[in-house]
């Protein structure tokens, strides 16, 4: 089946900021384009100055000529798929933002392992795509409703949520290898998938152009590991159910935090979560745990998680305890901390990129100050820094 083009507000980018790296000569022309339009269109913060130009890409084999066209012009190239993770300088981007819009989505049974699975082009909306595959009948997607994405940006930064990540599903990605024009599919043992991250991220020689993840065939979910999750299901954790209940009470509990879009919410105008969980090394876990407690009470249960590199913190945690409500700064500024989930630095309808890092480099300085923990942001960075 093919997927419908999805909503450019439901769907986030396959995010790279690329510059080829030899002499600048004139510009490739491309094949439609939006001179100087602005960015904020396209991305959930609807922030952002704009780019030189814009170019559409219907499908892989359109994206895969625009690429190697603007590479051999030496030209600057943000590739974007709907904008969920971008914040952009208010300044714009001095280049060419190329716009993934590829739809197609199949399903098929793998030859090697006789497992059901899904393929679909990197412009396909993630939520779109987790819908399409529970309609036809399966599982395995669910925990990871609600997220707005492109499913080429998925592998990237290996999206998780509800206890499931990416990396427990991924079946496979195709990418185009910019220096040499091919095309390949890749594994996901060559991915080095780990927290919010990959060996895709953040470097420009590859784009991710499909992805394909394994399916339950049965219209059973994924064990659901995740308690808050479990509760709400009535099961304990570990145990299936039914993937459509499954979604269906992911999406609530995610409408609850502000995290499913909502034009008409600017609690969602966000690039979802801005920080990452903190990671931090076994020998200074200890002596930042007794911190928290000095600061807060030796009485105080800190949550903490396993994490391969060390113990994982709770960001959001951290920032509410370190005196950072929900919808700091309070409701006359243009910029806000969500008032359902302090994770999300939103924009309430007038804001401008600099206000939005000023407010994000308060909130880190703080939880260093309280804590010395560092925070890090989630979303890519274009053209500014914090």
């Amino acid at each position: 089946m093919r997927g419908r083009v999805p909503d450019r507000r439901s769907a986030t980018t396959v995010t790279q900021v690329t510059d080829s790296g030899v002499n600048r000569t004139a510009p490739a022309a491309p094949t439609s384009h939006l001179a100087a339009s602005r960015l904020a269109a396209l991305t959930t913060l609807r922030l952002g100055g704009p780019a030189r130009n814009v170019v559409h890409c219907p499908d892989t084999r359109a994206l895969v000529d625009e690429i190697t066209a603007l590479d051999q012009a030496g030209e600057r190239l943000l590739l974007i798929g709907g904008g969920s993770n971008l914040v952009i300088a208010d300044e714009g981007f001095d280049g060419t933002a190329v716009l993934i819009e590829s739809s197609r989505v199949e399903f098929g049974t793998g030859r090697e392992s006789g497992r059901a699975h899904v393929t679909a082009d990197a412009g396909v909306g993630w939520d779109d795509l987790v819908a399409a595959t529970l309609e036809a009948g399966f599982g395995g997607l669910e925990c990871l409703s609600g997220i707005p994405g492109a499913a080429g940006a998925t592998p990237v930064q290996n999206v998780g949520a509800y206890g499931v990540e990416v990396a427990d599903l991924l079946r496979s990605v195709q990418v185009l290898d910019r220096r040499t024009g091919k095309l390949r599919w890749v594994a996901p043992t060559e991915l080095g998938l780990g927290y919010r991250t990959s060996n895709l991220k953040h470097r420009h020689d590859h784009v991710v152009v499909a992805v394909s993840f394994w399916l339950n065939d049965d219209g059973v979910s994924a064990p659901v590991r995740y308690r808050e999750l479990s509760s709400a299901l009535g099961i304990e954790p570990g145990d299936h159910a039914d993937a459509a209940s499954v979604r269906e009470q992911v999406l609530a509990l995610r409408r609850g935090k502000g995290m499913v879009l909502d034009p008409d919410d600017h609690d969602t105008w966000s690039a979802g979560s801005f920080f990452t969980n903190p990671i931090v090394a076994p020998d200074d876990a200890t002596a930042i745990l007794g911190r928290i407690h000095e600061r807060i009470g030796r009485d105080i249960t800190v949550p903490t998680y396993p994490a391969e590199e060390g113990v994982k913190l709770s960001a959001g945690w951290l920032i509410e305890r370190a005196g950072y409500a929900r919808g700091y700064p309070g409701p006359d500024s243009p910029v806000r901390l969500s008032t359902k989930h302090t994770l999300a630095l939103t924009n309430r309808g007038e804001a401008t990129t600099d206000e939005l890092l000023d407010l994000a480099r308060d909130v880190r300085d703080g939880v260093r100050q309280a804590f010395g923990v560092t925070l890090h942001p989630e979303p890519v960075l274009v053209d500014c820094s914090f």
